[in-house]
């Protein structure tokens, strides 16, 4: 069973190995779903990692600014389901040009990966 990764570690202690900006490829494809509030992201990468992910809010929050000074994503103020106030994060064109290439760019890095693993 994978190891869940909570706050940059996973739950035996040890430090995980992902690699550097994959949260962010994570946001953008979540975001390319819908726009959604930071809490809703780190729901909806949770629900679709099977809980293999888990993204605290002292990551997320932190990359989402990146990304919005970035361009990639923009934010706005919206009423969430409960009627409170939030802010929503929405893909922009460029978050849609960086998601396409960081996802072939990961393809191309797993296929070598499997490919030096079978050798």
């Amino acid at each position: 069973m994978p190891a869940k990764i909570v706050e940059g570690k996973q739950q035996d202690g040890k430090s995980s190995d992902l690699v550097q900006g994959t949260l962010e490829m994570l946001i953008l494809k979540t975001l390319a779903l819908e726009p959604m509030h930071g809490y809703g992201v780190a729901l909806r990468i949770e629900q679709i990692s099977d809980g293999v992910f888990r993204v605290n809010p002292g990551s997320l929050l932190p990359a989402l600014s990146r990304m919005e000074r970035a361009g990639r994503v923009r934010s706005e103020w919206r009423a969430t389901e409960n009627n409170r106030r939030a802010k929503y994060y929405l893909l922009t064109a460029t978050g849609r040009k960086a998601l396409t290439s960081e996802t072939e760019q990961w393809h191309r890095q797993i296929a070598a990966i499997s490919r030096i693993l079978e050798a």
